[in-house]
C-alpha cells in the first residue's frame, strides 16, 4: 500500500523527477502529481507524491518545511478532496 502526500510551496521551475528524486532518498516513490494552471499549463506550486506507507512518515518529518530551491516546502498526508456542489456556468462558447 502507499499514502499520498500533499507537497506545497514548490518552485514553479520543479519537475517531476525533481521532486521523484527528492522522495525517493526516503523511500518507495510510487507517483509524482504535479499540479498545473489549465489554461496556461504553468506549473501553480504543489503537488502529491505517492510513497510505500511505512515509508510516509520518515518522508514527511525530513521533508516538511525542508528548504529546496529556496522555498520551505510544506509537506503533509493528502486529505482525501471535499465535494463541491456543481455549479452551472453560462456558456459563452460561440
Amino acid at each position: 500500500m502507499s499514502k499520498s502526500l500533499y507537497v506545497g510551496n514548490l518552485p514553479w521551475s520543479a519537475t517531476e523527477a525533481d521532486v521523484r528524486d527528492l522522495f525517493s532518498q526516503y523511500g518507495e516513490v510510487t507517483s509524482v502529481n504535479l499540479i498545473t494552471d489549465r489554461e496556461t499549463g504553468r506549473a501553480r506550486g504543489f503537488g502529491f507524491v505517492e510513497i510505500a506507507d511505512a515509508d510516509a512518515p520518515k518522508a514527511i518529518e525530513a521533508l516538511d518545511n525542508y528548504s529546496y530551491n529556496g522555498r520551505n516546502l510544506k509537506v503533509n498526508e493528502s486529505k482525501p478532496r471535499e465535494e463541491r456542489p456543481r455549479t452551472s456556468r453560462p456558456s459563452y462558447r460561440y
